[in-house]
């Protein structure tokens, strides 16, 4: 009966570990693949340690057991040179060599830093809410919900903000998460190295609707791109102040809606408005 649970147990784990899946270790564009190459760097010097760590449990456990009498007992040892420069030295040069590994990356994957391209970014802004996505292409002059769309092999430029809670915005195919915050301006730059469709969504909890937050990221062709920009364009429906707050409203499960105009300055007024209640806040005070 054990041995069938244990069967049981283990092939219920491989059936459910064949169905996740690891879009961080799949990268379609050159920041995820260094992020993902940093993050295989770290564990591999990690790994110095932790090998022979598990090495010396099962050699240890083996060796020193009850039933073997020609392990060597010496209860009155204390004290060894070498080993104590092992246990010291081999993690105090790993933590050096991964604080160097990490400080400049960090600097080199700076989300803030334009990427170097002969190819012209396309700038979108964009609104977290409750509990979708806004974005807002201002050269453009339109706007879409939970639907961003770039040309691939061009740096993607994105303002992002909140006009809600905390959210935290994530592509992970194409790199790392940054948060979204009221009243603030974050900055994250992409490039896709070819056409393909991304799942991004919000990695941070904010109430209800927080499974359901999440947009597709589409890469395209710039021929396919401008041709999706005209079909926005075509829609009825136009972004101004009344229809904002409508749509700032919490919904769960917003379907993709195409906005072929966009009040001016919507994505400045969303952040100043908070800016307003803290200078406010402060006056009253």
């Amino acid at each position: 009966m054990r041995r069938i649970r244990g069967a049981a147990i283990t092939f219920s784990t491989a059936l459910l570990l064949s169905g996740c899946s690891m879009p961080a270790l799949t990268p379609k564009g050159p920041i995820a693949r260094a992020e993902r190459d940093l993050l295989f760097d770290a564990l591999g010097l990690m790994m110095i340690v932790a090998i022979p760590v598990f090495i010396m449990a099962f050699v240890f456990a083996t060796r020193y057991r009850t039933s073997n009498r020609k392990a060597r007992y010496t209860p009155d040892w204390s004290f060894s040179l070498g080993i104590e420069a092992l246990v010291w030295l081999v993690p105090a040069l790993i933590i050096v060599a991964l604080g160097y590994l990490v400080w400049t990356a960090t600097h080199r994957l700076d989300p803030y830093e334009a990427l170097a391209s002969t190819v012209e970014p396309v700038k979108v802004q964009v609104v977290a809410q409750d509990w979708k996505w806004l974005f807002i292409y201002p050269e453009q002059k339109v706007a879409v919900v939970n639907e961003l769309v770039f040309p691939s092999e061009a740096p993607l430029s994105l303002d992002i903000t909140s006009d809600t809670v905390m959210n935290a915005f994530f592509i992970p195919e194409l790199g790392g998460q940054i948060y979204a915050m009221a009243g603030m301006r974050s900055h994250l730059n992409l490039l896709a190295d070819e056409p393909g469709t991304f799942q991004g969504r919000n990695t941070q909890y904010s109430g209800d609707g927080f499974p359901h937050q999440h947009f597709k990221a589409v890469a395209t062709t710039r021929e396919a791109f401008d041709a999706w920009v005209e079909e926005v364009r075509q829609s009825s429906q136009e972004l101004d102040a009344g229809t904002y707050q409508k749509l700032a409203e919490p919904t769960i499960g917003h379907s993709v809606t195409y906005y072929s105009n966009v009040e001016p300055d919507l994505f400045r007024k969303v952040i100043a408005k908070y800016a307003a209640r803290t200078t406010g806040a402060r006056g009253a005070e």
